[in-house]
């Protein structure tokens, strides 16, 4: 074991067998030496080190690597700057057994034939992040369509090469997808490949769309027919929707929490009242089956920043509507950057912070 992984090695090692010499020697003689240690010892110490030392330690005996490769669940190959590619192709293999890994990148190394080796080798995997990844083709994708079904979490942001086709193709087969990221994904993120998503992928909770321009009423309200359990969807940038998109939201995906409008300069007061009423609608329902948990339902994030065709009563009475969504200092959830009209509205607890104040400052005689 060499450099600074092997020495967080040993130091992980001594601490955990307390009382050892530092190099897998016992005075009681349990463990005389590293290639003796137990599995459930041996992941333990793992676990607290980093990834690039988990590898180096796979490598120090067939004892090891077999342990490491079977207990391993989660790993993350983003410190590799300079060869990932070549990593994956050595590492697959091995690490059959992983459910969770990142990839994300500083600068594209990922080829097709490395995601093509995740494909085949990682049929447990639930959780992929291949972001900024700009060398690979619509080929990564139909790999893993084939060998990663049971896909939950995706991210492949920045990934501006995929096509909206590839992505449809994708959703057929990975249809647990629960939180999807494609910002950036100009190509690929489309009304035809939202549409394939609303029809496969029910149990979809966050989807990111940030700056995919292509994007419009009809891509959108597809998602809010396909996917009532939506959570969280960021639309920041999507300049071509409008009103229609968010009274679909408002009427169909009862437990959105989070939604980014940012730049989204055709949305109207309309869209606003929409989402307030929605509330009001959805009261009776929600107040029999969850009256103590009624104050913390509905929106707690919106960004309506640069949304300029706005006025403060259709904000207001968003804010009004959901009291988790805050203009108060410290707790910013109702993003309204950009829109100086809007610089009055306020929430409750602003409004009570305001009222404290003036009374402190002019004291009734």
């Amino acid at each position: 074991m060499v450099g600074k992984g092997g020495d967080d090695l040993e130091f992980c090692f001594e601490r955990l067998l307390m009382g050892g010499d530092g190099r897998g020697r016992m005075e009681a003689g349990v463990i005389t030496e590293w290639k003796d240690i137990p599995m459930e010892l041996l992941l333990r110490i793992v676990s607290l080190v980093d990834d690039r030392t988990v590898i180096m330690a796979s490598g120090v005996c067939s004892g090891w690597r077999d342990a490491i490769c079977l207990g391993l669940t989660h790993l993350s190959l983003s410190w590799c700057k300079n060869n990932m590619n070549n990593l994956v192709l050595s590492l697959a293999p091995k690490f059959t057994k992983l459910q969770a890994l990142t990839l994300r990148q500083d600068k594209p190394q990922l080829e097709d034939k490395a995601v093509e080796m995740i494909a085949n080798y990682f049929h447990d995997l639930q959780d992929l992040d291949l972001s900024k990844s700009f060398k690979l083709s619509d080929s990564s994708l139909h790999a893993l369509a084939l060998g990663c079904p049971n896909l939950i979490k995706l991210n492949i942001s920045g990934c501006s090469a995929f096509s909206d086709a590839a992505l449809a193709y994708l959703t057929g087969s990975c249809r647990k997808l629960k939180i999807l990221n494609l910002c950036g994904c100009v190509k690929a993120a489309s009304n035809r490949a939202l549409q394939a998503i609303g029809q496969n992928c029910s149990q979809l909770q966050s989807l990111s769309l940030g700056w995919c321009e292509d994007v419009s009423d009809a891509g959108v309200m597809s998602l809010a027919y396909g996917c009532p359990d939506l959570r969280a969807l960021d639309l920041c940038g999507c300049v071509r929707i409008t009103d229609e998109s968010v009274i679909a939201l408002a009427n169909r995906c009862l437990h959105l929490r989070s939604l980014g409008l940012y730049y989204c300069q055709n949305i109207t007061d309309r869209a606003m009242y929409s989402l307030a009423q929605s509330r009001v609608k959805n009261k009776h329902e929600m107040w029999e089956s969850m009256k103590s948990r009624y104050s913390e339902e509905g929106l707690m994030n919106l960004n309506i920043s640069q949304c300029t065709a706005l006025t403060p009563p259709a904000v207001q009475a968003v804010c009004d509507s959901f009291p988790a969504l805050h203009t108060c200092p410290g707790r910013h959830s109702l993003i309204i950057s950009g829109c100086l009209s809007l610089t009055s509205v306020h929430c409750a607890c602003a409004v009570q912070a305001h009222r404290t104040a003036s009374q402190l400052s002019h004291p009734a005689h």
